[in-house]
């Protein structure tokens, strides 16, 4: 089995190679290649990789490229982890947005457009790429803003599959609260890509008992902090949001914040130095624990429970929604009628039933007003995010912001399209 990383050079990288090796059983990787155009941060990685499979026994080969087509030719999987500018473009998307009152955030607001503007055309280009070279391969994205640039790629008709680690960072915590094993839990998991409620947690599968009202009244002091928003809210809420709810339910308060300290660009960027001189070193042969501040907890389990499912994997994985490969995971994938207030073609974050014909989403539940009024406004904003990013012009970058339910004034989007193109030139041709 070859899978290509794109992105390889990435940080995040030993997080899923040590996924790899310890879950071969789940997802038996003969050929792991790693792609970045970065060749001395791939050096790096790449070393490191190599030493992570030889450390835990891995028979795998690891494969080392700049050029993509050459990486990916042949591939049974491609997974996208890119990040169009790196840690620069990212330390602008959190600040400029201040200057308006909004927040500033890679995936969110005003940010998470700039974003989706510089990434999807490059990932569109790359999958014509793995779509010429390896046209039977599945592509997973876990590129942000993932619903945004999972649509791009559905909408020109890849084999794509999006993936966040929200829900199964979510199903461990309550694991643990609950003193349970991952596995066991369901979550209705049910919105968009980082604007998620977790409506129900099931123990022993979608017809299990709801765990979650004794989980809210036995440990919300615990989740609240975690999420950082308050108790009483959640207890009102009944529910679990994502902490990407808190840019909605704590907008001001988080303007604030940010206005106060450094970016968490600016955290990250020192944290991937020192990842990356700890990564040159030739007598490390696991990941850090720095990694783990890094982001992305369980990246590597939620990569290789969906991969594994795609390509027909055998053996158990910890998915975030069961317990064998093919099991129900939370996935960004076509509505096609899971939420019967949105259009077909939106992507939604839902568990489905993931094989190698796909992943198919399974009947979601009623989704009260409360929710589904901010699940159909910031979908139709990221369909026209989506538009301005395949056919640029200030008008439509003005729309899409305007449309954000974190925006919304006239006055504010006007000066926010004019920071926005303003420090996106270099990656916008139309600009």
């Amino acid at each position: 089995m070859k899978l290509a990383v794109v992105g390889g050079g990435s940080t995040y990288t030993p997080e899923l190679v040590d996924g790899f090796a310890r879950l071969r059983d789940t997802l038996p990787v003969t050929e792991l290649v790693l792609i970045d155009p970065d060749a001395d941060r791939l050096a790096r990685v790449g070393g490191l990789a190599r030493r992570i499979l030889a450390r835990q026994g891995h028979p795998g080969r690891v494969v080392l490229t700049e050029d993509a087509a050459a990486g990916a030719e042949g591939a049974d999987a491609v997974l996208v982890q890119l990040r169009v500018g790196g840690q620069a473009a990212r330390r602008q998307d959190e600040t400029w947005p201040l200057e308006c009152g909004c927040v500033g955030q890679e995936t969110t607001g005003a940010g998470g457009l700039a974003k989706a503007l510089r990434t999807v055309p490059v990932v569109l280009r790359l999958a014509e790429t793995v779509r010429r070279v390896a046209p039977d391969a599945w592509i997973i994205d876990f590129t942000n803003p993932v619903g945004i640039v999972t649509r791009a790629l559905l909408d020109a008709g890849h084999r794509a599959v999006g993936l966040c680690n929200v829900a199964i960072g979510l199903q461990r915590t309550f694991a643990e609260l609950l003193r349970l094993p991952p596995g066991e839990l369901h979550l209705e998991h049910y919105g968009l890509n980082h604007l998620t409620w977790e409506l129900a947690v099931r123990h022993g599968g979608p017809q299990g008992p709801d765990l979650l009202p004794g989980l809210l009244a036995e440990h919300g002091r615990t989740l609240a902090e975690r999420l950082r928003l308050p108790r009483p809210l959640l207890d009102r809420l009944g529910v679990v949001p994502s902490y990407y709810l808190r840019y909605f339910y704590a907008h001001d308060e988080v303007v604030a914040e940010l206005g106060e300290r450094p970016s968490r660009a600016e955290e990250v960027a020192a944290m991937e130095e020192k990842l990356l001189e700890m990564y040159a070193d030739p007598a490390l042969d696991t990941k850090p624990e720095l990694l783990a501040s890094r982001g992305g907890a369980f990246y590597s389990e939620a990569a290789v429970a969906l991969a594994a499912a795609l390509l027909g994997g055998g053996g158990p994985a910890q998915g975030p929604g069961g317990s064998d490969a093919n099991a129900v995971q939370a996935v960004n994938v076509r509505n096609d009628g899971t939420l019967p207030f949105l259009p077909d073609e939106a992507v939604v974050e839902v568990p489905a039933h993931v094989t190698p014909r796909g992943a198919e989403p399974l009947p979601a539940p009623g989704i009260p007003p409360l929710y589904a009024g901010l699940i159909a406004h910031t979908a139709a904003f990221e369909r026209l995010a989506l538009d301005a990013a395949l056919h640029g012009g200030r008008d439509r970058v003005f729309a899409a912001l305007l449309a954000h339910p974190l925006i919304g004034q006239y006055e504010r989007a006007e000066g926010l399209t004019d920071r926005l193109i303003a420090h996106n030139r270099a990656h916008l041709p139309w600009a």
